[in-house]
């Protein structure tokens, strides 16, 4: 029986040794892996909260570019004391549309409260003074056509006299 202890008592603490070096190794595996899967965690979260914030940001510059072309539309429709230039632009415009000639001749802004009344010719064929009426009717501001006096001496003149109703001092 020795002689069999003997045999094995070799092989028992071969054995042994060997268990223990592989639960070390299992035990420094296995905490190397704790580690590397809460890096990847942390690493996780800080990617899905760059890419909540990218997301905030995205939605945040299609509201601006929404509220932009929103303002153009309200500046387009409200003139304003400092700048009616692209106001007059416009009512001259409308005549170059038709192929009337418009030629403004007064403008005033009125102690009373935030209008503008403009006084303004417009020369051409009764059609075309018919259809600046129209496209003035059709324009983005809030107008009031005061007194309009149409009358055909060699060619057709209209006498207009408008309050910007839209008008921002």
């Amino acid at each position: 029986m020795k002689k069999n202890l003997q045999k094995i008592l070799p092989i028992l603490s071969l054995s042994l040794i060997f268990f223990v070096v592989c639960l070390f190794v299992f035990l420094f595996l296995n905490r190397e892996i704790n580690i590397n899967k809460k890096i990847f965690e942390d690493n996780e979260v800080k990617w899905q909260e760059e890419a909540e914030r990218r997301e905030r940001i995205r939605l945040l510059n299609n509201s601006i570019k929404k509220i932009e072309t929103e303002k153009d539309l309200f500046e387009t429709h409200f003139a304003q004391s400092s700048n009616i230039v692209p106001f007059l632009d416009m009512m001259e415009s409308l005549g170059e549309k038709v192929g009337a000639k418009t030629e403004v001749t007064l403008v005033d802004i009125p102690k009373e409260g935030n209008i503008l009344v403009i006084e303004m010719k417009v020369l051409g064929s009764f059609e075309k003074i018919y259809k600046f009426l129209l496209l003035l009717e059709n324009s983005p501001y809030k107008l009031e056509i005061v007194s309009v006096d149409i009358s055909k001496q060699n060619i057709w003149e209209a006498s207009l006299k408008i309050k910007l109703l839209s008008f921002m001092q």
